[in-house]
């Protein structure tokens, strides 16, 4: 995918407004110059951020067209990927949780600058974010599927929505939580590479905590 053909599957897909595409030109802005100051993104992916990385993360929407009601959490959020790019598109609650202070940093400023006034931060570990059941969850480039829904869990319930990108990898990460987890999963290809693939989950419950119940 070129950026050209990027930024039109945006506007097929979402409608974009001028004021959104402001605000996503001014998170690339962003994005571009904090580059100097910490390692957001793959350098290699500098040329292509708006395929490799915006519609890469934008892609999470389309899974969660049906997602039940309760704010979007977006776990180790770092450059805010996908997490600022779900904010600028959509109206829904959104919490980012990162735990490495320079990124906190970052997405604060991105936060303010965007005004994205329905997205908030949670500056700490995945596992202390307080209880409550979300209505997306989303993680990318997070943690491998067993210990990201471990860490997880507290935030979900039956209904909760998770979208996770998981490259090439998506089917073996499945294969590993199988003995752990259990749920409704599905595997959808990226949009953005044909090599990639995007797990969706639903009703995601912990086999050994349901045994000791």
């Amino acid at each position: 995918m070129t950026e050209d053909e990027a930024r039109a599957w945006l506007d097929q897909h979402f409608d974009v407004s001028r004021e959104t595409w402001l605000k996503l030109e001014r998170f690339v802005a962003l994005l571009l110059a904090e580059m100097d100051r910490q390692n957001l993104i793959a350098e290699s992916t500098r040329a292509h951020v708006w395929a490799r990385h915006i519609v890469d993360s934008a892609q999470l929407l389309t899974f969660a067209r049906d997602a039940g009601e309760g704010r979007w959490v977006d776990l180790g959020s770092g450059a805010g990927l996908p997490g600022i790019v779900v904010a600028a598109l959509t109206d829904r609650p959104l919490l980012m949780v990162e735990s490495r202070r320079k990124r906190v940093d970052f997405l604060q400023e991105v936060v303010e600058a965007l005004s994205l006034h329905h997205a908030e931060i949670f500056g700490g570990r995945v596992e202390i974010v307080p209880r409550g059941a979300a209505g997306v969850i989303s993680a990318r480039a997070y943690a491998p599927l067993p210990r990201l829904f471990e860490s997880a869990i507290h935030l979900a319930d039956e209904k909760t929505l998770w979208v996770l990108p998981k490259g090439r990898k998506a089917q073996n990460e499945l294969e590993a939580a199988r003995p752990a987890w259990q749920g409704a999963f599905h595997v959808e290809q990226s949009v953005t590479d044909a090599d990639s693939a995007i797990i969706v989950a639903r009703s995601v419950k912990s086999v050994r905590r349901k045994g000791r119940g």
